[in-house]
């Protein structure tokens, strides 16, 4: 299903159009109402005039999150407060939040992209879809939330947690799609096998996940545990929230909603544009948003973006699933690991879990990497010499992929804490 055919399926040359109207427009917006970017763009010697269409999104300043905590709270914000109708903000863990901002006509544009995302993955008027992400000052569940009520779906609010209750509803209410995260999704799972309740006697046939990176093995493990179709959306409350891009039924990348957010890719070495079909981290810039435009904002995710037409008829730029996200990334005795790639390679094994934990750790100078596994019950009555057989052959496969030796220790089910929200998944001792 296609939402809005005009805009999902223009051609190269409208679309190219389209963006450099709107990008112009919208630098000339943030250059004389949000005095950050007019210094900046001066430090550059630049006027809103000097850009004339996308040829020229290089020469923009980037954005950071570092620069949206500087601002903290409403810095960036290119409207009067009067017409700000909305205020969603980031958790705040490490510092101050990112406090992003909404008009009404920024409220219903987030609403139109997500109503294109939840048709891209075949959820219509017909469905009734379980929202499990948290609701609040995250983006997740309101903006699932109205695009949901745009189409036509009818909407179980029931926020993030509360295990027990999600599968009550999910049969009771027979919930037909479901969005949270992956991480909570497998303990979601792990729950109903406890319970003894079987994905089949649910009519539950999609779920929308994002919010944390995910591997392909992990989509292959919860489509396999709830027998569902696993659909991933991505977004970032400093975009708009959930609805900047989705995967459609094909699951061949994820549609960029690129009509509201230009992506580009850079080298994260240089910051230079990356070459098409490259791999780079992944920059946004907004054309639409009223209440707080984001020029060239650096998104920490690291992605390839492909042009070709889908096979479902969208003819928008697509992201490859995120490999993980610079700022994610372990530097172990000067070696890149990303939990990605430990992921994937634990899923390829049967007799894990997964649930992993990663602890790093600096002993006598040296960076060491241990890696918490948890494997079935059954291997915990087995003799010494199965158990030895089992981690020596967790940490021959780990080497092999990562190319460092790591410790691998086993641990029981349910040792390592599960997370109604977004799983935690390493634990750096060499920041403490």
């Amino acid at each position: 299903m296609i939402w809005n055919e005009h805009f999902e399926c223009m051609s190269r040359e409208q679309m190219t159009l389209l963006q450099n109207e709107r990008l112009c427009q919208m630098v000339e917006r943030v250059y004389y109402n949000v005095p950050f970017y007019r210094k900046k763009m001066q430090e550059l010697g630049m006027e809103p005039g000097d850009i004339t269409g996308l040829e020229d999104l290089p020469k923009l300043p980037f954005t950071t999150k570092q620069d949206l905590r500087d601002n903290y709270p409403f810095g960036l914000f290119a409207t009067p407060m009067e017409d700000v109708v909305r205020i969603h903000a980031s958790s705040g863990t490490t510092g101050k939040p990112t406090v992003v901002g909404y008009t009404r006509r920024d409220i219903a544009m987030w609403s139109e992209v997500v109503a294109r995302s939840l048709s891209a993955a075949g959820i219509g008027k017909k469905d009734r879809i379980q929202i499990a992400y948290g609701y609040g000052l995250f983006t997740g569940g309101l903006g699932v939330h109205y695009g949901a009520e745009r189409i036509g779906a009818t909407v179980i609010p029931i926020s993030g947690g509360n295990t027990a209750k999600q599968i009550q509803l999910l049969q009771d209410f027979e919930s037909t799609a479901i969005a949270l995260t992956p991480s909570y999704a497998l303990y979601l799972a792990e729950a109903m096998e406890e319970m003894g309740v079987k994905p089949e006697s649910l009519k539950l046939k999609v779920g929308i996940f994002g919010a944390e990176p995910w591997t392909e093995n992990m989509r292959k493990e919860i489509e396999s545990k709830l027998g569902i179709k696993a659909i991933d959306i991505y977004g970032l409350s400093e975009i708009i929230g959930p609805g900047v891009s989705i995967e459609c039924m094909e699951q061949n990348g994820l549609h960029i909603f690129e009509d509201h957010f230009i992506p580009e890719t850079i080298y994260r070495d240089t910051l230079l544009p990356s070459e098409q079909g490259e791999e780079g981290e992944l920059v946004f810039t907004t054309v639409t948003k009223e209440a707080l435009p984001i020029l060239r904002y650096r998104t920490r995710d690291l992605t390839t973006l492909q042009y070709d037409v889908c096979d479902c008829g969208r003819t928008t730029v697509r992201m490859k699933k995120c490999t993980g996200r610079s700022d994610d990334m372990l530097i172990i005795r000067g070696v890149n690991i990303f939990p990605s790639q430990i992921e994937s390679v634990l899923l390829e094994l049967s007799e894990t879990k997964p649930h992993y934990l990663l602890i790093v750790d600096r002993k006598n100078n040296l960076d060491t990497l241990e890696v918490w596994v948890e494997v079935d019950d059954m291997f915990f009555s087995d003799e010494i010499k199965q158990l030895e057989a089992l981690t020596n052959k967790i940490v021959n496969a780990l080497q092999s992929t990562l190319g460092i030796g790591v410790k691998v220790r086993l641990v029981e089910p349910k040792t390592i804490e599960r997370s109604e929200g977004k799983a935690k998944r390493v634990i750096d001792k060499r920041k403490i």
